[in-house]
């Protein structure tokens, strides 16, 4: 067989750490193999004792072979039944190991680092966890089928040949290993195939993903035969490693195959000088030649199974190597809880720095502090870095140096959970998912009351739209509202805040897809929200932030100016250029 590498050593150990769980289906599927196999071994004997019953003219003894006839039929039942029962013991074992899997693995993207996230295709995340699972679970199925039953098989049948003739078994047991040898040179090339494979249908299911996700925008801008061109580039990747996968694996069956007509061919022609010689019967010779059957054919199986096995371990060290990314680091055991009573709001960022990549630094010593209630506008050009203090403020991502604190707490000796709900956060990115609308507003706040969802909606001048879909707020939007306009679902995302009305709030262009009447009906709600609330505004148009207590201006991950909007204009710095160059 093919030679497991140390890789492949730790799939195959943590594949059976992961069954330990269901040791009773284990032990369950092995005892009624054991006796499917024994009875099926058992038949041939039957047969043999039948034909000797039957050789010659006229000596056909009818008495003896009708009790054999009825016990053929038990037999053969019972190693039904046995093998209904394997399989039933096989497929919750299987099934129940795949479910933990795809349990492990969701849970494991609910702790995954933004960063691991950014760095990711979410395509290929979902290949690992769907197809790559779902794909295990077929190796693993087959693997425990025939795997065990086909194990017995061969040393039963080998124990029944060597009690009716030893010599023959012995030509039998001589040729066998060219068997084992075909399979493991096959199985040896197949298993980085089926690893080639799954990866590449990963990212093709990253960029069928990404267009469907990206659909307007690609037509929009006539990508249409690029897009083809890069799904027929990867297509035809897969094709090809798909095409040579399948084709060494199935070279295993053909292959053994003729080894083991070879052994059946030795057999007979062994078996009737035997029968000549008069060593062994007639009868004996039908039941060794169905032992040599018999023997012969696990060996096509677990050939199959073995290269089942390899494209099944290629896909669990996959689904293995995301469930063990490395997680964002947990909250201290002894970790502080914020909640509404101990928030007051104060935000002191002291000497921060941080960077996505090592090699490009972005916010260097980085200083402030926001006093509680204070509105704070976060203003300049793309990529200086207002967002990423979005990200910091909310711990989405750890700070390389420095500290930030909520409240007198530095954020780190803060749990996730609470440092989150003390925020409430609009983004320019809308999210809603597959549900009502009332679902989606009540996404924060799930045991909300009807009452306190509409007034969130009439707050966010949503109450008109939503009452003009068909079934009001329970109309089902479809995933990621793409069954409604953009400004709509930057509305509901707006309610789904004011529901919950957290002591700070984080608004990152929260109006950037709102008509200018409703833009400014949403910006007296928020002036109305923001009172007595810490408020970080991120914003393009400086319309919307002239009322902000603080504008810090930044560039370069740097604030170069900081003031409200009357003394920043006076300043005539790079916020007044800003400004001017969009009301000029």
């Amino acid at each position: 067989m093919r030679r497991i590498d140390k890789a492949d050593k730790g799939t195959l150990k943590k594949v059976l750490v992961r069954i330990k769980k269901y040791l009773p289906f284990l032990a369950a599927s092995i005892i009624f193999a054991a006796l499917s196999v024994v009875m099926q071994l058992y038949i041939p004997i039957l047969i043999g004792d039948a034909v000797d019953l039957c050789v010659g003219i006229g000596r056909v003894d009818f008495i003896a072979l009708i009790p054999l006839l009825w016990k053929m039929a038990f037999v053969t039942l019972a190693a039904g039944l046995a093998q209904w029962f394997m399989n039933l013991s096989n497929n919750h074992m299987t099934y129940g190991v795949t479910r933990d899997i795809r349990d492990d693995a969701f849970c494991k993207l609910q702790r995954l680092p933004l960063s691991y996230l950014d760095a990711h295709k979410s395509g290929d995340i979902v290949s690992r966890v769907v197809a790559d699972t779902d794909q295990f679970a077929d190796g693993l199925l087959l693997g425990f089928t025939q795997l065990f039953s086909g194990i017995l098989t061969i040393f039963g049948t080998l124990f029944f040949m060597l009690l009716l003739n030893p010599k023959i078994a012995l030509v039998v047991v001589v040729i066998t290993p060219l068997s084992l040898f075909v399979a493991g040179f096959i199985a040896k090339k197949t298993y980085n195939m089926f690893k080639t494979q799954s990866e590449v249908r990963g990212e093709q299911t990253a960029l069928i993903d990404e267009m469907v996700g990206g659909q307007r925008v690609v037509q929009a801008f006539g990508y249409e035969e690029r897009a083809m061109r890069r799904f027929d580039e990867i297509n035809g990747r897969l094709e090809t490693c798909s095409l040579r996968a399948t084709f060494f694996s199935s070279l295993t069956n053909p292959c053994t195959r003729f080894v083991n007509n070879l052994v059946y061919m030795a057999v007979g022609i062994a078996g009737a000088i035997a029968c000549i010689m008069k060593v062994m019967t007639v009868g004996q010779l039908s039941s060794f030649l169905s032992y040599a059957n018999q023997y012969t054919k696990p060996f096509n199986e677990i050939s199959g199974v073995v290269t089942e096995l390899q494209n099944a371990l290629a896909c669990a060290a996959r689904v293995f190597e995301f469930i063990e990314a490395p997680a964002q680091t947990e909250d201290n055991k002894d970790a502080f809880v914020l909640d509404g009573e101990n928030v007051t709001g104060d935000v002191s960022i002291r000497d921060v720095s941080f960077s996505y990549t090592p090699d490009r630094r972005l916010i260097e010593h980085l200083n402030l502090e926001v006093k509680p209630g204070q509105r704070v506008a976060i203003v300049g050009p793309t990529g200086c870095g207002k967002t990423t203090i979005i990200n910091l403020l909310m711990r989405f991502y750890d700070v390389d140096g420095g500290e930030i604190a909520v409240s007198g707490h530095p954020v780190k000796t803060v749990t996730r959970a609470s440092l989150r709900k003390s925020y409430g956060m609009v983004l320019q990115d809308t999210w809603l998912k597959s549900g009502t609308i009332r679902e989606n507003i009540a996404y924060g706040k799930p045991e909300a009351a009807e009452e306190e969802i509409i007034a969130a909606a009439k707050a966010a001048h949503a109450h008109s739209f939503i009452m003009r879909m068909p079934k009001g707020y329970d109309t089902v939007i479809t995933e990621d509202g793409g069954n409604i306009s953009h400004g709509e679902k930057q509305l509901l995302c707006i309610a789904r805040v004011m529901l919950c009305l957290p002591p700070m709030l984080i608004l990152d262009e929260a109006t950037s897809s709102i008509d200018t009447r409703t833009e400014i009906r949403i910006q007296r709600a928020f002036h109305k929200m923001m009172k007595g609330r810490t408020s970080f505004i991120v914003a393009h148009r400086l319309s919307t932030i002239r009322e902000a207590d603080v504008i810090l201006v930044m560039k370069d991950g740097h604030i170069i100016e900081q003031g409200n909007h009357e003394n920043l204009l006076k300043q005539n710095g790079f916020y007044a250029n800003l400004y001017n160059s969009q009301y000029s």
